[in-house]
């Protein structure tokens, strides 16, 4: 069995906007075929979407090509709706929730399911967080920065706390990047180069904030294999070991840390995969694709095969991390 812990839906219609102060930003789809449609978000349109972004037949009709037979769904990360109002945000997110278990209802031996809240009021989305377990699903996606501020930060503690109180499971997604002014190229950079180093970020911050040390049990992935973060932890390694005021900010040495997070393994190639196996353990990746926005390039057989995985190792990352990550095994 192979389950993709890294998939986004797009519900089909969106509530209206009504007297929300959100304006323009409140999202809505302007269905320009049947099955296709533009995701409208502050006037102009995010991205151009069809309908395996919330049917249910569709998706499982995708799913042998892919090579999966379960998928965790999550928001469409632009979705998650930072920049607006904490209450908007919030009515957003419940409508987001509502059809991610509708969706997991259609077909429950085929779906898991991760919300959103409003994490730009940390209270207000640890208080929503027992509506998203009550809903049936086991956790919630978040975005890799906060407006710019580092998911380890100490403002956040109080909020991820929650999450290890309740059982749930963290899902962190990658999306605008806090360095796009030392980009040159075409916008889709910001996907190509700023995710994966946004993502590495997310995860350094983890580790350099100290949030395991305070919740040790949360469970909390990082898409795209965490990224760039690979490269970055040996360093961060060296400089633990021969610096004083790293030790004495960090209780663990990072790599210790680091076998504690989980990553999916979107990263387009098995030679990254193998490295990034290497540095935290086959225990600690799963598998992933990013979507119905991205196609998976290989089948999980397929980069198994190139990995040369044992049977135990193949089905740990197919299906056992993620259960474990879930929280369902």
């Amino acid at each position: 069995m192979v389950i993709d812990v890294h998939t986004h839906i797009v519900p089909e219609h969106f509530p209206a906007l009504g007297g929300r102060v959100a304006g323009d930003a409140w999202p809505y789809m302007d269905h320009i075929a049947p099955g296709e449609a533009n995701v409208m978000i502050s006037g102009r349109n995010f991205r151009t979407v069809v309908d395996r972004c919330w049917s249910v037949p569709r998706r499982l009709g995708d799913m042998p090509s892919e090579g999966t037979d379960q998928q965790v769904l999550s928001p469409m990360p632009e979705l998650l709706a930072y920049n607006m109002s904490p209450t908007d945000c919030l009515e957003l997110g419940k409508h987001l929730n509502e059809t991610i278990a509708r969706m997991i209802s259609e077909s429950p031996d085929k779906f898991y399911g991760l919300g959103a809240v409003p994490l730009q009021d940390p209270d207000l989305a640890a208080k929503e967080l027992s509506a998203v377990k009550s809903m049936g699903l086991q956790g919630v996606e978040v975005l890799s920065n906060v407006n710019g501020e580092n998911l380890g930060a100490a403002k956040y503690r109080g909020f991820f706390k929650e999450v290890e109180r309740l059982g749930l499971a963290v899902f962190v997604h990658s999306q605008h990047p806090t360095f796009m002014d030392r980009v040159v190229g075409p916008e889709v950079l910001d996907n190509v180069l700023g995710f994966p180093i946004e993502s590495g970020l997310a995860a350094a911050s983890v580790i350099t904030g100290g949030l395991l040390q305070d919740c040790p049990d949360l469970r909390i992935c990082f898409s795209h294999g965490g990224g760039v973060f690979g490269l970055l932890l040996p360093r961060m390694e060296h400089v633990w070991s021969v610096r004083a005021p790293m030790r004495e900010a960090l209780a663990e040495a990072p790599s210790v840390t680091a076998k504690k997070l989980y990553y999916d393994d979107v990263f387009f190639d098995s030679r990254t995969l193998r490295y990034l196996l290497d540095m935290v353990g086959v225990s600690q990746v799963m598998v992933g694709s990013d979507y119905p926005f991205f196609m998976r390039h290989i089948t999980p057989a397929k980069e198994f095969e190139e990995l040369c995985l044992s049977q135990a190792n193949a089905e740990a990352i197919a299906s056992g991390n993620c259960l474990r990550f879930l929280g369902v095994s």
